[in-house]
């Protein structure tokens, strides 16, 4: 199974919790991306492009591969920090 998904990778569960309140009032995510992401997809606005099950870890796998389409999900933790993700399709 492949998906696509974008993020915003940040490295406190306070930080990830303000930004999902902006986008829950509806900020455009590329441009949160833009402006808070810590990942290098930030610049594309935290566009990850496509991707396979199992290419990511397994806390952002189960948000990617098992729940609803186009919601940012999160905060979700991971050694990398706590990510707000949104999958955009998945077949």
């Amino acid at each position: 199974m492949k998906a696509a998904a974008c993020h915003i990778l940040v490295k406190t569960k306070a930080q990830a919790d303000k930004i999902k309140k902006e986008l829950d009032r509806g900020a455009n995510f590329q441009a949160l991306a833009k402006k808070y992401s810590d990942c290098p997809s930030a610049k594309k606005g935290g566009d990850l492009g496509e991707f396979k099950q199992g290419d990511m870890v397994r806390a952002f796998d189960n948000v990617v591969f098992k729940k609803e389409l186009l919601v940012v999900h999160g905060p979700i933790k991971t050694k990398f920090g706590f990510h707000l993700i949104k999958t955009l399709y998945r077949n």
